[in-house]
């Protein structure tokens, strides 16, 4: 069995993470259609922060690109 030595994924700054800055009316965020992994999702609604399926995060930082905040960032794990 082969374990993967490194990980790198998205996390979410939820200081400066803010859905109804992005779009005032709708307060959807724009990183979440971005992701075409759909591991980046608002499950509890529009204005609501979004969150990240880690380990199902593909690090193809499609979300960091898109988020206008720089509320998105990526973490690495292992050697």
């Amino acid at each position: 069995m082969s374990l993967q030595s490194k990980k790198s994924f998205a996390t979410i700054d939820y200081e400066r993470c803010d859905p109804k800055t992005c779009d005032p009316d709708k307060g959807l965020c724009p990183a979440v259609p971005a992701c075409e992994h759909k591991v980046i999702k608002q499950l509890d609604g529009p204005f609501e922060a979004p969150m990240v399926f880690q380990d199902m995060c593909m690090g193809c930082w499609d979300c960091i690109e898109a988020c206008p905040l720089d509320a998105i960032g990526m973490k690495h794990l292992g050697a």
